[in-house]
């Protein structure tokens, strides 16, 4: 698990490689990855927006920009959390992601960003 701070809010990521949904043999690998959102700040938070830059071993790279998380848009209260889980297709065994979130403060009606780590997408087999 990977995780960091911005804004008093943690963002921390755990992934897995999904057999079940991938196909080697067509250069199509499936990760799940999980995401906790946890806010230490004094207020409520909105998750608004997100940005992924998705990375392969091929040198590809795909960017993703759309409103909340699973259609969500979730409103977090001071030491309150959010988790949800989504998944992710890369063309090659080994890749990575990275990204952030745009949040609002409910009291102020500021938006600010807050970074998602970056994490590994790896098939268990390329570690040994």
């Amino acid at each position: 698990m990977v995780k960091i701070t911005t804004h008093n809010i943690e963002i921390s990521v755990e992934s897995s490689f999904h057999a079940q949904h991938s196909v080697p043999g067509e250069n199509h690998y499936f990760f799940i990855y999980f995401v906790t959102i946890i806010n230490h700040s004094d207020y409520s938070v909105q998750l608004l927006k997100r940005h992924w830059d998705i990375f392969d071993s091929n040198g590809e790279k795909h960017t993703v920009d759309g409103d909340g998380v699973v259609g969500e848009t979730p409103t977090i209260k001071p030491g309150g959390q959010f988790k949800y889980n989504s998944g992710c297709n890369l063309n090659s065994e080994i890749g990575y992601m990275k990204g952030f979130y745009t949040l609002k403060d409910i009291l102020t009606g500021k938006q600010f960003d807050v970074q998602i780590p970056k994490f590994d997408l790896i098939v268990p087999a390329k570690l040994n």
